[in-house]
């Protein structure tokens, strides 16, 4: 049995930039500032569904299982299942894809899938040396133990390792995520100025985005516990423009690399939720489905050039469903890098590319840039690593709703070589 399953709703905090400190947020708090408008505004019982599931990297130690401490805060009653999952940049997009899936199948028919992520809380955490010396301080028994372990202390125990610094490096390759886009960007003759110009395009669509209110149904207001209120994504810079871009220097390949912070994702805290429900859910309480997951595809390569995730998963996606390029109406493909994008663009348009590594007769075509990230992306608004795939699906559902488009998917790259995408069908 093969069930339809429709997003009927959906909503997200703002995206905060992170500035040095930890944001007034934890990812259960910005799971409960976007869950309790989006309740608030259903016809149903909020304890109606079945199951929570929410994608979160980096779970901060007083919340461990965010999805159940946001659901209990939530209100969805203390029987309510709840489990969250973590496929890195993915998590967000995986909880949507684990609910479709069991809707799909027949064993549940409302479920609550989300992604939140505060990357500002990210710990620091200490060398492993440091870790063995307070074990043996721990340990050491007596004065005369004690003054032996304290012997061995080095200064360089109290300086910290960034945590967010570490669980962007990947444990194999040892290669930054940016330095894999770096890999790209020279594979695919990708200029700085190219990457410069699409970031200066990412700020310049979500700027238009917020000014003609594209957003003001999926964005809703954070409220912090100082009463202080934030109503949009704080990290656009509306005046972007390439002489401001080309001042940054590379940030991992010095002196001749193309990716800068300029041009690469923002680190920021955000959480989205979307509401997933069979027919029969939907009949039985009168919603209005934006639109119905018709597939979704996830693929591994070599971590080193992980920013062709999108390429890897989205083309079997739509070759399995008989769809030409002509025929997806709008794209979401999650901007990690600016590089990374242009680079899963040029390896779409490269025959050779796609006879090989694709399996192709030839090149699998140009995607319209009209059609691409109409809104901005990670560039301009940031990417929360464990929201950005929940968010981007969210708004293709809503971008096409908008623009009148049938087809749509949202794409990404993931930390560690994978890559996922999802291929919604507009309900008009």
């Amino acid at each position: 049995m093969s069930r339809p399953v429709y997003l009927v709703d959906g909503a997200r905090t703002p995206f905060l930039k992170a500035r040095g400190n930890p944001g007034p947020f934890t990812p259960v708090d910005l799971s409960v500032q976007c869950g309790r408008p989006l309740l608030a505004r259903q016809s149903f019982d909020p304890q109606t569904f079945d199951l929570v599931i929410l994608g979160c990297v980096n779970v901060v130690a007083d919340e461990m299982n965010p999805a159940r401490v946001a659901a209990l805060r939530l209100g969805l009653g203390e029987d309510m299942v709840a489990f969250t999952v973590q496929i890195n940049c993915g998590s967000g997009m995986q909880s949507i894809d684990t609910a479709y899936r069991y809707i799909r199948d027949g064993s549940h028919d409302m479920i609550l899938a989300g992604g939140a992520e505060s990357l500002s809380h990210a710990p620091l955490v200490l060398r492993q040396s440091a870790s063995e010396w307070f074990g043996k301080l721990a340990m050491a028994k007596g004065p005369l133990d004690q003054a032996k372990a304290m012997a061995g202390l080095k200064p360089e125990f109290f300086k910290p390792v960034v945590g967010l610094e570490r669980g962007l490096t990947d444990p194999v390759t040892e290669l930054s995520m940016g330095q894999t886009a770096e890999i790209l960007a020279h594979r695919f003759d990708i200029t700085r100025k190219m990457a410069d110009t699409y970031a200066m395009e990412s700020h310049h669509r979500l700027a238009r985005a917020q000014k003609e209110g594209w957003l003001d149904d999926e964005v809703v207001p954070a409220i912090d516990r100082d009463g202080n209120v934030y109503e949009a994504d704080d990290g656009v810079r509306p005046d972007s423009d390439l002489a401001g871009l080309a001042k940054p220097k590379p940030a991992f390949e010095r002196p001749y690399g193309k990716v800068t912070a300029g041009n690469s994702s923002q680190i920021t805290d955000g959480a989205s939720w979307v509401i997933l429900a069979s027919e029969e859910a939907v009949e039985k309480h009168g919603l209005k489905p934006i639109a119905r997951i018709v597939d979704s595809e996830w693929a591994a390569l070599d971590p080193s050039v992980m920013g062709l995730g999108p390429v890897m998963s989205s083309t079997p996606l739509a070759r399995r469903n008989e769809l030409e390029l002509n025929t997806i109406d709008l794209w979401e493909l999650n901007e990690a890098f600016a590089a990374q994008v242009l680079s899963c663009l040029a390896a779409w348009e490269d025959p050779g590319f796609c006879r090989e590594v694709l399996g192709l007769d030839g090149a699998f075509g140009r995607i319209d840039r009209d059609k691409l990230n109409i809104d901005g992306g990670a560039i301009s608004l940031g990417h929360p690593v464990g929201t950005s795939g929940n968010r981007i699906v969210l708004h293709l559902a809503n971008a096409l709703r908008r623009t009148g488009g049938r087809y749509g998917i949202a794409t990404e790259c993931i930390g560690g070589g994978l890559g996922g995408a999802m291929l919604l069908e507009a309900v008009q």
